[in-house]
């Protein structure tokens, strides 16, 4: 019988997909997040196959997805975002602090940022994860993040699961 350990995808080494206005949402968001208390890893895959842009828990096993959204071209080929519900608490949209934030949907949190810092523009409605799905994420979460301190650690070691 196969633990849902063993069924976590590994995250991928980073892609370079993102523009450098995309990593720079990425760094002041985080920043914020570690000043309200939650640890935050990017581009961690979900069970659904998508991968979140941040995602961010507390000590009290909250769990924040940030979508970065670097432009409003980009915001609007997004057909994605609602699926992200499933796998947090509160979801959000970082963005620069020159998209409007009317464009974005109501039902979401904002976050202005740059690559220095952020600011809770507007908190994101609260949607309490069931149970079965918090284990899972938390799980997902602490692989992916131990997975990435063993590679810092050994960048040569081969031990994926």
């Amino acid at each position: 019988m196969e633990s849902s350990a063993q069924k976590a995808v590994p995250v991928p080494a980073p892609d370079r997909r993102q523009s450098e206005t995309a990593l720079a949402i990425a760094r002041g968001t985080a920043r914020l997040l570690r000043a309200l208390g939650f640890a935050c890893i990017s581009e961690l895959p979900l069970p659904s196959g998508r991968r979140a842009d941040l995602v961010a828990i507390n000590e009290r096993g909250e769990i924040w997805i940030v979508e970065i959204k670097s432009s409003i071209e980009d915001l609007r080929a997004d057909q994605k975002w609602p699926e992200y519900r499933a796998h947090c608490d509160r979801l959000f949209f970082a963005f620069t602090p020159d998209l409007p934030c009317e464009v974005f949907p109501d039902e979401t949190g904002l976050i202005v940022a740059d690559a220095y810092g952020a600011h809770l523009q507007r908190p994101a409605p609260e949607h309490r994860l069931p149970a079965p799905t918090r284990k899972a994420m938390t799980v997902r979460f602490a692989l992916a993040a131990a997975q990435r301190i063993n590679r810092l650690v050994d960048p040569q070691g081969h031990g994926e699961f």
